[in-house]
Formats: structure tokens, sequence, C-alpha cells
């Protein structure tokens, strides 16, 4: 993680300085992980199970396009509703759920774990400032809590690949037969490298959930602004019409008087201390969800099909420069956005219901302690 801080020097090898580089480092860490809350985890676990539950089907049409290189054993499909009509006919419900178990462990694990870290890198940057970050420093933090996460999680990403490219319908002719069993032949046969296959693509792709976390937090922060604007319009509305009240003795009644000098007092507490991030509803959230996944995912996509090639047990490249130089040799610049439209459909209301979910459960979790 760097280090927004500054603190501590790096020691020079072999000098009195070494010890004191590693309590640093150790106090450093201590420091992050006081920011941790538990309550960020479940939140964000929740949304990312939510989410894929909801919409697991597209997320495996998305995969199958994204791997289709016009090899003989994979199913042709000319589009994303014949594709889910052509596994519905052939496999019924259980074949569109084809690999959920490890895609509601892997979104639940990476939504929690992302949240988890990013919410403690924040506030570990943000420690004895008075300033709110800065987009930079947001799309860093989000950049380290991807790198962490997927350090965690990138084994149940593999297993979920496979299990959904698993093309027959008769089960007994699968190799996999479900997210244990895929996790422990991958280990004998392919060892831990199999299991983190597609890693280094994964490493880039943290840039898509730093672009995405950078541009949601700018447009929270900007919309926070705009409605702390238009509260200080109405506050200063308040004040006049209360003054011409008090002035011309039209409050009657004291519960009027009482009913207007408290919202007077919570128009000027936002004033001063802005709203909350659950002060929000459920269309502003989706609004800004789904604005900040479209730029992500159209300035990231390419790695996706990087990653889900390498993954592929139906074919062997030798690494990530291979894929790239085959993929553009065989199919072109689109061969690098196979997938998006569907991937579109699907990953834009899911970070939607995810980001809902996970706005949602915080706000009252968080709410509970105090």
């Amino acid at each position: 993680m760097s280090s927004a801080s500054g603190q501590g020097t790096t020691p020079i090898p072999g000098s009195s300085d070494s010890s004191l580089g590693r309590f640093s480092l150790t106090g450093n860490l201590r420091r992050l992980f006081s920011h941790v809350k538990v309550e960020n985890l479940a939140a964000g676990l929740s949304g990312g199970v939510v989410s894929t539950l909801v919409l697991h089907p597209l997320d495996l049409v998305k995969i199958r396009f994204a791997v289709s290189d016009g090899l003989e054993l994979r199913p042709k499909y000319r589009g994303i509703w014949h594709c889910m009509r052509s596994i519905w006919q052939q496999e019924g419900l259980r074949g569109l759920y084809q690999g959920v178990t490890p895609n509601v462990w892997g979104s639940g694990a990476s939504w929690g774990l992302y949240f988890f870290f990013y919410n403690a890198i924040k506030a570990y940057i943000k420690e004895g400032r008075q300033t709110e970050l800065r987009a930079t420093e947001h799309l860093v933090a989000a950049a380290e809590a991807g790198a962490m996460t997927l350090c965690l999680t990138n084994p149940i990403w593999v297993t979920k690949t496979r299990l959904v490219l698993q093309y027959s319908t008769d089960p007994s002719k699968k190799p996999y037969k479900g997210m244990v069993d895929t996790l422990v032949k991958i280990y004998r046969q392919e060892g831990i490298p199999g299991l983190y296959r597609g890693f280094v693509p994964g490493l880039f792709g943290t840039s898509h959930g730093a672009l995405q976390f950078m541009a949601y937090e700018e447009l929270k922060r900007d919309y926070s602004r705009h409605r702390r604007m238009h509260s200080d319009a109405k506050l200063a509305s308040a004040r006049r019409s209360q003054h011409r009240g008090l002035c011309r003795n039209s409050c009657t009644d004291i519960r009027d008087f009482v009913k207007q000098t408290q919202t007077l007092q919570r128009m000027i507490h936002t004033s001063k201390h802005g709203l909350r991030d659950h002060d929000s509803n459920p269309l502003e959230y989706i609004t800004m969800a789904a604005l900040s996944k479209i730029f992500a995912v159209a300035t990231t996509y390419p790695y996706q099909v990087v990653r889900a090639r390498l993954q592929d047990q139906h074919n062997s490249y030798s690494g990530v420069l291979d894929v790239i130089r085959r993929t553009w040799r065989n199919e072109g610049a689109l061969g690098f956005y196979k997938g998006l439209v569907s991937n579109m459909i699907r990953v834009t209301p899911a970070c939607c219901i995810t980001f809902v979910v996970y706005e949602t459960a915080s706000g009252f979790l968080l709410g509970q302690q105090k």
C-alpha cells in the first residue's frame, strides 16, 4: 500500500535504522487495521450475494461469449437471448445457474473484502486530516483494496470459470462435479499456479474497480455539494420566513413554532456538516452506481476477455501476451470486446443492486453502534 502520509523512511540495509523501519511498518499495519469495520464486510458480502443470485445467468452468458473463439467443441450462439434459450431448452434452470456456487462465494467474498479493505484504507489515509480525499487518493485506495481482495479470491474465480464452461448436457460427462471437486482437481492436476491462472490480468483488472469507485465517490461528493447548496438556499429562505413570522406574530400555536425551530436546526446541521451517505435515497444510489460502472466497464473490458481465456480449460495459452497476440490475429480488435453487451446488461443492474444493498445495510449496521 502506498504511504499517503509519508510516514517512515526506508532504512539503509544493515544500518541501525532497520529495526526501526520494521517497527514503523508494523505500526502502520496496526494503524491500518485499526480502521477496519466488520459492518462494511457484512454489508458488502450481502450486496454481492443478492446481486449474484439475481443475475448469475447473464454472467454465464458473458463468459461463454468471451471465450467464443471458433473451436468446434463449443456451442454456437447467435446472440444473448439465443444463448439463454438454448441453455434453457437443453439443461433447464440448472444449466443457467451452472457455476452459481463459486460465483456466490466469489462475489460475496470479493465485495465484502473490497469494502472492508477500501474503507479501512480511506480512513488510514484520512487519519488526522480535515480535508476530503482527492480523486487520485480514491483511485489508489480502490486499487490497493482490489489487489488485496484478488490475492484471496482468485482461486474461486478460476473455479467458477471452469464450471460455467462445461458444455456437455450429460452430467456424467462433466469433468467437474461442483465447487470443492473443481478446486481439488485443479490443485492436483495443475498445482497452485492452476488456481492462480488469470491472476496477472486480474491485477490489471483492479483498475476497473479503482476507476469505478473513484467515479462513484466523485459523483457522491458532487451530488452532496449540490444538495448542500440547495439546503443552504432553503435555510436562508426558512430563516427569513421565521423572522417575518415572529415579527408579525404569525405563530399563534406554540407547536408550529417548535416545528419550525426543529426544521431550522436540521437545516443548519446539514448546511454545516453536509449529508451522510445513508441520507440519499435508493434511486440516487442506483444512478451514481450505474454511471460509475458503465464508465469503468467501457474502459477496462478487454482484460476480462484475456483473463477468461487464460482460465478456460478448452484452450492452452502460454501467458497473457500469447492470448493478446492470438486474439488479435484471429479476431481483430473486436475479439477483445466479445460479450461486452451481455456484460453491460448484467453488471450495470448487478452493481446497482450491490451498492443499494451495501449502502442500506452499512447505514443500518453502523447506525446500530451509535
